[in-house]
């Protein structure tokens, strides 16, 4: 991400350079700058291929899990099957925030969890399993109307994440029937 941002900057200083270069070369009858313009194209380039592989090619490994928090849980659903466990995400620091995600391990199968929810922490989460396959997740801040992120989710079919980056993820698409966004 620091990465992606540093690109952006260089990229948007090196497209005004660019452009006042070729301003001044017509103004002054000087030559153009090719150089220039070839490191300014290359670096457009460079954060479109950039902007394309956080788009499409997401997965949940980029969720900060050295600095994590638990949340409610572990739950077993009812024929124990599977295990549904919540954590916390701080981020942006004192005035940032908290992104709360979800995993799902099925307990036939050794070290198998899967993220199927994720999405900015509200004051009033909770976790219920509905039936054997079905998952109910709280997620609501009451005072402001606009802040719900409940959803049911059925295990192995549906994920849920807020910004819809695993709904356009190449990577993931074969991971879920159904995917919903905010």
């Amino acid at each position: 991400m620091l990465f992606a941002l540093l690109a952006l900057l260089v990229t948007a200083v090196l497209l005004l350079h660019l452009c006042a270069r070729i301003l001044f070369s017509f103004i002054k009858k000087k030559p153009f700058p090719k150089k220039l313009l070839i490191a300014t194209l290359s670096s457009v380039i460079l954060v479109s291929l950039i902007y394309l592989y956080e788009s499409y090619f997401f997965t949940f490994s980029a969720i900060d899990r050295e600095n994590l928090q638990f949340g409610p849980g572990p739950i077993t659903s009812p024929t124990e099957e599977y295990t549904a466990n919540a954590y916390y995400e701080p981020y942006g620091g004192a005035a940032g925030g908290v992104n709360v995600w979800v995993e799902i391990k099925n307990n036939n199968e050794k070290n198998k969890a899967k993220t199927i929810y994720y999405g900015d922490a509200k004051s009033n989460f909770s976790m219920e399993w509905l039936d054997e396959d079905t998952l109910y997740i709280l997620n609501d801040e009451p005072d402001f109307p606009n802040s719900n992120r409940s959803i049911k989710l059925e295990i192995g079919k549906e994920i849920y994440h807020e910004n819809g980056l695993a709904c356009k993820s190449l990577l993931m698409k074969d991971q879920y029937e159904t995917c919903y966004q905010k």
